[in-house]
């Protein structure tokens, strides 16, 4: 009973309150990841140097791309779960628990093998020069190794959440976290293992994470469990887990394709210490943004239900309250790196060059970057309902219709500079086409409302 109570409370308990329940676990271990991502970068960048870091924002595509396969399984099927919970349909959750295992596992394993063949000449295309080859093949050899066990890891988290079970998403991920920087420590810098050892500290938290979430759901008292006979692959089941998956997949992949374009334009303009620069500037804007995505991944679940259980008043107040958090959080965000960017550069690198140059990327790059947090809680809310169409669109209109043709544009007129003007350009651009977009959507809900009542 207690677990049909957890999923019922989606529909039922105040909205500021569950999406403080829902999001906070998922920010806290958001943030606790980028914690990780900028002490990865920084031991790498004091202890192996500038071409190690720029080694390592190469492999940055591949990691996107890997999470883009995950988010494509993890998200489709949590979304699934938290709308079949929504209906009451327990049954078909269990079966989509079981796929999302089967899923997680064909596509880590078909990623991995086509990935290892090919990986030289992907970096090379990545923008890897003869300097950073090495470091990023080095570090690409041992995270492609352990692939299937990153996806399973990522997708549980997701069903974890979607199960009414947010905070052991989050205590898995703090603990990833936790174990990942303790074991760089003993790799990097005591064992002195470099880059190499980086790679190897984030398969092997992520193993145990995923043998404590497989033990959850392997409980047989909890709602979702593991158990015989919901493994097979059921077509429709896939179908709706990858035709909502398809959103954040194509979001994931965009960004594999932009860091690839944009590591290629800062080469071009600025030689390798531009792309340390950029790979520098990257890891302060993702360490932001994904304050972000824990909200929208703890708006997910109670979007999706209630507008699964038809309670549209409260999934707009949801939304409200999702974006004025988002907006908040990544306006102290703004304040910071415009007030410190030599700081925050120098907690990176020791070369001053590169400190200089990453500093001034950085406050190109964040301009306007405050309008980021409801462009992106706007398109995850229209996959949280299932309006896939639409969520790829805004998804895409950001990175792939602004920033690439930005970013081939204008660096013909600023040089260096320019590459980085394309960024706060295309975040204004595609904020600007989504706000109409939402008011849109508001409407014809009011209209389809009005019947209802009389």
């Amino acid at each position: 009973m207690d677990n049909k109570q957890k999923a019922l409370e989606l529909g039922q308990k105040p909205v500021g309150k569950l999406l403080w329940q829902y999001a906070l676990p998922a920010i806290v271990a958001m943030t606790a990841s980028s914690l990780y991502n900028i002490i990865d970068r920084a031991s790498i960048g004091q202890m192996v140097g500038p071409d190690a870091i720029a080694g390592l924002g190469i492999t940055m595509p591949f990691m996107n791309l890997s999470a883009a396969f995950g988010a494509a399984v993890g998200v489709g099927a949590s979304t699934c779960i938290s709308v079949k919970l929504g209906q009451r349909d327990y049954e078909t959750a269990q079966h989509l628990l079981g796929n999302t295992v089967t899923l997680n596992v064909i596509v880590g394993f078909l990623f991995m093998l086509v990935c290892m063949v090919f990986l030289d000449p992907i970096l090379r295309f990545f923008g890897a020069s003869d300097a950073t080859l090495p470091y990023a093949r080095q570090f690409m050899q041992i995270i492609l190794a352990g692939n299937i066990i990153t996806h399973m890891y990522f997708g549980m988290n997701a069903v974890l959440r979607a199960a009414g079970k947010p905070r052991h998403a989050m205590y898995a991920t703090l603990f990833t976290v936790g174990m990942n920087i303790a074991l760089v420590f003993a790799f990097v810098w005591w064992l002195r293992w470099g880059i190499r050892g980086a790679a190897l500290a984030t398969i092997t938290s992520q193993t145990m994470a995923m043998c404590w979430q497989m033990w959850i759901f392997s409980n047989k008292k909890e709602l979702l469990h593991l158990k015989r006979g919901i493994y097979r692959l059921k077509s429709e089941l896939v179908r709706n887990i990858i035709a909502i998956g398809i959103s954040p997949f194509l979001m994931q992949s965009t960004s594999c394709v932009i860091v690839i374009f944009m590591n290629n334009q800062f080469y071009r303009y600025g030689g390798d210490l531009a792309v340390g620069a950029y790979s520098i500037a990257n890891s302060m804007v993702m360490a932001l943004f994904m304050f972000v995505m824990g909200i929208t991944q703890g708006m997910q679940p109670i979007v999706g239900y209630n507008y699964g259980a038809r309670k549209f008043d409260r999934m707009f107040r949801c939304l409200w309250q999702s974006i004025a958090a988002a907006t908040t959080i990544l306006l102290i965000g703004w304040t910071f790196s415009m007030l410190f960017p030599i700081q925050i550069a120098r907690v990176f690198a020791t070369d001053p060059a590169l400190v200089e140059l990453s500093a001034h990327g950085l406050v190109l790059d964040m301009l306007v970057f405050f309008v980021v947090g409801s462009q992106a809680v706007i398109t995850n809310f229209f996959q949280c309902i299932g309006k896939v169409k639409i969520s790829i669109f805004l998804s895409l209109s950001r990175q792939l219709f602004m920033l690439l043709p930005l970013a081939y544009i204008l660096p013909k007129f600023w040089q260096l500079d320019g590459v980085w003007y394309s960024m706060p350009a295309s975040d204004m651009a595609a904020f600007l086409v989504t706000i109409p977009i939402l008011l849109w959507y508001l409407r014809k809900i009011k209209a389809y409302e009005q019947p209802n009542h009389h």
